[in-house]
């Protein structure tokens, strides 16, 4: 298994440079072909109805020559970044419709999205892209590399932190974080729960996973915190103590309801993350 098709979702916004930075580095290192999507924010090449007032042809023609006009100076952009960071496979492309839909549609036939934090900056202009991530991470079914808005982060992780508390999404996630961790020169497990938890040694099994991981080519080690403080403050916490470089971990282990609800680890995370996250739902 292998990273071999990367997309990275390109806009206006002054993170979207960082983004495409990092996702050239990332296909590199894993000799990757690199798609830059560039959603344009138009329906069938035209501005959605409704949107402009009844008998304003001539501005929904001028608004959607604009947009076009935008992506194609997004990706032209991108292309002068790649051309200037050496030899690389990659393509563009301008993909009609919302942030979203298109990432959606596209994401499903690469390996790896490589988005930014919510709050970075994205196109403000399009509705579609509020709280981008989690529709994302949620419909795609892939994973997703985040890039925080803050903070410069221009090669592939070397110290990854893995978030692992025996669940399927924690299982998921450190698969498809495989060819992340197999070039990692350090890779640390990290079990955090409350005192009186259920995450019982039975239930996480960690020599397994570890030797699980070392079947992979993966040299980990693991740590266990029980902690009495909110248990993804606990995990950014150490995360931060390691000095990672990456933070692998599952999202949405409950509906997205009760994660709203109970102010989840995944939108906490989210919000709070200072390192690249590759998450999986």
């Amino acid at each position: 298994m292998n990273f071999r098709t990367i997309l990275v979702h390109l806009d206006r916004s002054g993170r979207s440079a960082a983004r495409a930075a990092l996702a050239a580095q990332w296909a590199k290192a894993h000799e990757s072909h690199l798609v830059g999507l560039v959603p344009t924010g138009l329906h069938g090449g035209v501005v959605p109805a409704g949107t402009v007032a009844v008998g304003m042809t001539d501005y929904i023609a001028d608004a959607a020559s604009r947009l076009r006009l935008r992506a194609e100076a997004v990706a032209r952009e991108f292309r002068e970044g790649i051309q200037e960071s050496g030899p690389l496979s990659y393509e563009v492309c301008l993909a009609d419709g919302g942030a979203v839909d298109a990432l959606v549609r596209h994401g499903r036939a690469s390996d790896l999205l490589v988005l930014g934090q919510d709050g970075d900056g994205s196109d403000a202009a399009d509705a579609t892209a509020r709280g981008l991530v989690p529709q994302v991470l949620v419909e795609a079914g892939r994973p997703l590399l985040i890039v925080p808005c803050v903070g410069n982060f221009n090669a592939p992780a070397k110290n990854v932190a893995v978030a692992w508390d025996g669940s399927r999404e924690s299982a998921i996630a450190i698969h498809a974080g495989l060819p992340a961790l197999r070039r990692a020169a350090r890779v640390t497990l990290i079990s955090c729960s409350h005192p009186g938890g259920a995450d019982d040694e039975r239930r996480l099994l960690v020599p397994e996973m570890l030797q699980f991981l070392l079947r992979h080519g993966v040299r980990a080690s693991a740590q266990r915190e029980v902690t009495e403080i909110d248990i993804a403050d606990a995990l950014l916490s150490r995360t931060a103590e390691l000095g990672a470089d990456l933070l692998v971990m599952g999202g949405y282990g409950h509906s997205r309801l009760r994660e709203r609800v109970l102010g989840g680890v995944t939108r906490r995370i989210l919000a709070q993350m200072a390192v690249p996250v590759l998450m999986v739902h």
